[in-house]
């Protein structure tokens, strides 16, 4: 027992690893992605469920208290010990019918009747039509919960319907690993079973599963495709092992000898982890899920298998209904072997069919990764728990590895393929800029040397794209052939700003800085008659940064005379329903009126500070909904007087707008900037129009965007740089 005290704590029940159960493999995932998201601010805990008081297991320390499913006076004393502890604010409770003793698990209702902490309820088993007693247990346990979730709109549909539940009921889908897209190719080699079609199930091996239905369908399958192997992964499940040994497979196994299938029908017979799950999932060309349970509510091997883009057979059980639909996998008909040989033959004869479905499976499945299921999760623990900082919960540890990996020895690639890099798509000033101004910053914060070789690297770029006039040219084709038929003035004036925040930092070596130094000169001669509003705001930023440490002197006049130009456009273009430096909002925007912000505080001009306020506060009435910060689309922008657009948005706006919201509560000490900045930050964490996180925690990189229906899977350098300079501009509050 763990006495009271400390931080607020969340408790799950339901079985853990080291038990081979799918409901504690769930359970694992589910508190691992939670304490991701809330390890700042709250502790998490496990109540876990062993079998018949007989099995014992070496529990992590996670672990708090251990119930024997078929002992009550387990649940009891549990129940009151926890009771104790003034700490626990809530039980989030696993729950399958046949991991609780009793009939259909009614042991669990002792826990809850004696258990005066609030209680959410995760339904694994939705089961449609219920007798008598199966029926009074759910609505028994309904008394005594706060509410239910459940993985299918279907599961919400039958407990609202059949059993007249009245409790609030959330539809959060199954959680699956965050992994990439990819062909089989490399899969299968690994594997040992290069170019050969493959077919896959896997998951803990018993009767019900439908192996035997597969099996006998293969003849006909193999006669079109001889080399075809069926892999079946998975140990037999540990209570049919008891019961009945290896009957199962042993069947199985005869099974394929009588129909000459040795060479086609393998068995790995081991409890997997999960990067052999991923493996053996990505080297099949299609996954099959024959369940012979047509009420099955919850396959996580079914979730598993599309999230790592696989097209799909099924049967069609309840939860396969639900999630296979044509563009993604094939229902095939309980007890019929025909059914399966015809949905298999038509994948694997049709290549690109089969990719189409690839494609889909992957890219429909991202809102169920962990991060965007413990996100939703942690909405509703939120009445819940106490926080005693609302900010710490969205600030994921700082990690450059993704930058790192997109940075070669020349600069950062402009693009990627998922997150791998892709050279062919050259470099740009813009994203070096970027780049150098988050290495800087954190170097300045944690003085980690690496950032260092990082800075030498973006520098090295900053020199080889300088021409004599002092134009810095933005793009680098792959085999560094630098593009001078365009000059950019927006790039120019970021690479101002990046050099001015290098030479203001007082950590960095002097050597690093008079570089800087000679280049910020050089190229502040070539923006003398630039007009466009964005470049003028970088260069005010430059110039800001490189002034302060000599109180502004030198620059003040140049500073004055960029701020004017913005002030000039602002008067051109106000109106009292339009408060804004041009006629129309794109890229951007934010950094506009913080180089107001900037200017106020380098000449003291309240006209800067003025216009800064009414500006920032005009785009925050336009780009923030309720509490979610919502930036203009970049398909069409924003027009005066006509519609503003919300796809796609890009991480750069949420970026700079926590950017510039930091910079204004520095300038004014207004809470609501501040706490605006928390907001567009959130962005990035799951709270957004799509509800899905934008950072990618596993590879430290961003996602490229957010569409109508999903975001863009690449993490590119932008987007990328993006978060970072978001991330550490946030640890300035």
């Amino acid at each position: 027992m763990k006495e009271g005290g400390g931080r607020d704590t969340i408790l799950f029940m339901g079985t853990y690893p080291p038990r081979e159960c799918g409901i504690a493999t769930f359970t694992k995932d589910l508190v691992t992605a939670v304490d991701h998201r809330l390890s700042q601010v709250i502790d998490t805990g496990i109540i876990a469920l062993n079998h018949n008081g007989v099995s014992i297991y070496n529990y992590p320390k996670k672990v708090q208290y251990e119930i024997s499913d078929s002992d009550l006076n387990d649940y009891i004393e549990v129940a009151e010990e926890i009771n104790r502890r003034t700490d626990v604010k809530l039980i989030c409770i696993q729950h399958e019918f046949g991991i609780f003793g009793g009939e259909w698990g009614d042991h669990l209702l002792m826990f809850l009747e004696k258990i005066k902490k609030p209680i959410v309820v995760t339904f694994h088993s939705v089961l449609p039509n219920p007798n008598d007693k199966l029926l009074k247990v759910v609505r028994e346990i309904a008394k005594h919960v706060e509410g239910f979730i459940v993985m299918t709109k279907t599961g919400v549909s039958i407990l609202r319907e059949t059993y007249g539940l009245e409790n609030r009921i959330h539809m959060i889908p199954h959680g699956i690993p965050t992994t990439s897209f990819e062909d089989q190719t490399k899969a299968k080699v690994r594997i040992g079973y290069p170019g050969k079609p493959v077919i896959c199930s896997f998951g803990m091996i018993g009767p019900g599963k439908g192996y035997e239905d597969v099996i006998d369908s293969l003849p006909s399958v193999v006669e079109k495709f001889p080399d075809l192997v069926y892999l079946i992964v998975g140990e037999t499940h540990p209570v049919v092992r008891k019961t009945s040994g290896e009957e199962y497979r042993n069947g199985l196994i005869r099974r394929i000898k009588h129909l000459k299938l040795e060479n086609n029908v393998k068995f790995y017979n081991k409890y997997l982890t999960l990067d052999e799950i991923i493996l053996y999932v990505k080297a099949a060309d299609i996954y099959i899920s024959p369940s012979q349970n047509p009420d099955q509510i919850t396959s996580g091997t079914l979730v598993y298998s599309m999230g790592c883009g696989r097209a799909v057979v099924s049967t069609p059980f309840l939860h396969a209904k639900d999630i296979v639909t044509p563009n993604k996998g094939l229902l095939a008909e309980f007890d019929n072997p025909a059914s399966f040989s015809k949905a298999i033959i038509e994948i694997l004869n049709d290549p690109e069919k089969r990719k189409s479905m690839e494609s889909h499976a992957y890219h429909e499945t991202r809102e169920m990764t962990w991060p965007n299921v413990a996100f939703k999760y942690c909405g509703l623990f939120d009445s819940h728990v106490h926080v005693e900082s609302e900010e710490a919960r969205v600030l994921p540890k700082v990690n450059t590895s993704h930058l790192t990996r997109l940075t070669d020895n020349f600069g950062v690639i402009q693009f990627s393929k998922q997150w791998v890099p892709d050279v062919t798509s050259g470099y740009t000033l813009d994203d070096n800029a970027r780049a150098l101004i988050v290495c800087v910053k954190h170097y300045e914060r944690f003085h980690e040397f690496k950032q260092l070789n990082l800075i030498r690297t973006y520098l090295n770029y900053f020199k080889y794209v300088l021409g004599k006039d002092g134009k810095l040219y933005n793009f680098v084709n792959q085999h560094k052939e630098v593009d001078k038929g365009a000059w950019i003035e927006d790039a120019q004036g970021r690479a101002l700003w990046a050099l001015g925040y290098l030479i203001s930092a007082p950590h960095i070596p002097a050597d690093f800085k008079r570089e800087a130094e000679e280049m910020f000169d050089k190229a502040l001669v070539a923006v003398e008659n630039v007009k466009s509003p964005r470049a003028v705001a970088f260069i005010i930023l430059g110039l800001y940064h490189h002034g302060k440490l000599n109180r502004f002197r030198g620059v003040k006049e140049q500073i004055t005379m960029f701020a004017d130009h913005l002030v000039s456009i602002y008067a051109d273009n106000w109106s009292e329903q339009w408060r804004w430096f041009e006629k129309y909002m794109t890229y951007g925007n934010s950094k506009i009126s913080e180089a107001l912000y900037y200017a106020y505080l380098a000449t003291g001009n309240d006209e800067y500070m003025n216009i800064a306020d009414e500006s920032l506060k005009f785009l925050i009435e336009k780009t923030f909904e309720g509490n979610v910060f919502v930036p203009i689309g970049q398909d069409g922008w924003y027009q005066k007087d006509g519609e503003r657009k919300y796809y796609d948005q890009q991480p750069i706006e949420a970026a700079y707008m926590v950017d510039t919201l930091v910079t204004a509560y520095r300038a004014t000490k207004e809470e609501e900037f501040r706490r605006k900045a928390f907001q567009a930050f959130r962005w990035f964490t799951g709270e957004n129009t799509l509800k899905q996180v934008v950072y990618n925690e596993k590879t430290g990189g961003c996602h490229d965007g957010v569409g109508e229906r999903t975001i863009n899977l690449n993490q590119g350098a932008e987007s990328t740089i993006a978060y970072l300079l978001a991330r550490l501009s946030m640890m300035d509050l």
